[in-house]
């Protein structure tokens, strides 16, 4: 983290600077945990039936259905259990991502809903891809281990 603090530009309030820079890993450790919780919270249901999603990939062009259902039922349920714990959280933020982005797809243009109904798969997939490029940090598995990939 300190590479990114020291590329920051100056605070506007430099009072509170002493306030929030310290907060700086805390924050990013809780956007990365909320976001794999409620990635397995959505991927609960998928992983009870990891075959009951087979005639919607099939309908999204995913073919066989019964290979890609579990996929997408272990990617969400899984991988968000990884990212919470940041643990592989590059490679599993970037199958979340995948995830979402198809749900995009889905949402926004299968179905006609428009920027309406993929706007909240939008800003998840823009979280993942956070989490993908930018991995976990020093609060996370990967860091305990001194391995990130």
């Amino acid at each position: 983290m300190t590479d990114l603090i020291s590329t920051r530009p100056p605070a506007m309030l430099p009072a509170l600077q002493r306030f929030y820079l310290p907060l700086d890993t805390t924050a990013e450790t809780l956007l990365r945990v909320v976001a794999g919780v409620l990635l397995v919270t959505h991927g609960y249901g998928k992983i009870i039936n990891p075959f009951g999603a087979v005639g919607m990939v099939e309908s999204l062009g995913f073919y066989p259905g019964v290979f890609w259902s579990p996929l997408l039922s272990a990617t969400e349920f899984f991988g968000g259990i990884l990212v919470a714990i940041g643990l592989f959280t590059r490679p599993a933020s970037f199958a979340a991502m995948i995830v979402l982005l198809v749900t995009v797809y889905f949402h926004g243009i299968v179905t006609g809903e428009g920027l309406a109904g993929a706007e909240k798969s939008i800003l998840w997939a823009a979280i993942f891809f956070f989490f993908a490029i930018r991995g976990s940090n020093s609060q996370s598995v990967d860091a305990k281990i001194g391995k990130q990939i």
